[in-house]
């Protein structure tokens, strides 16, 4: 299980280096994953779609966060966000499942490069210093 952890930061972080013709078909595949799968709660453009993702709604939930930058999604390791992304957001107060047996492992780390190709310059720097191998 480190093993692969490690793997997958490794190839999460090799996509801020630089784009191959490799990067951008994963890029272009964490798109079209996250549109299909993401979207409809987090926003086309991960710009969420809540007034205030941190108000909870009228049944005690959090509305799904920006995942832009937006908000604390740039805060926290990509293997806290492949956690959520495979056990869902409800330990957390929130609604979304858990997609674990839905996307495979490369589907889940290409909407994580996606994600991150949608902070600014200045969070992904900070995103690097804080969990670059």
């Amino acid at each position: 299980m480190k093993k692969i952890t490690i793997l997958l930061i490794a190839v999460f972080l090799s996509g801020c280096f630089g784009e191959s013709t490799e990067s951008k078909n994963t890029a272009e595949m964490g798109k079209l994953a996250f549109e299909q799968n993401c979207a409809g709660c987090h926003g086309k453009k991960g710009q969420g779609i809540a007034n205030d993702w941190r108000k909870k709604l009228p049944d005690g939930s959090f509305p799904p966060p920006p995942l832009n930058g937006t908000a604390h999604t740039w805060h926290h390791s990509p293997e806290q966000l492949l956690w959520v992304i495979n056990n869902g957001g409800a330990q957390f107060g929130g609604k979304m499942p858990g997609f674990k047996d839905k996307l495979s492992d490369e589907e889940k780390q290409a909407i994580l490069d996606y994600i991150y190709s949608l902070w600014p310059k200045e969070l992904k720097i900070r995103y690097d210093e804080a969990f670059k191998l």
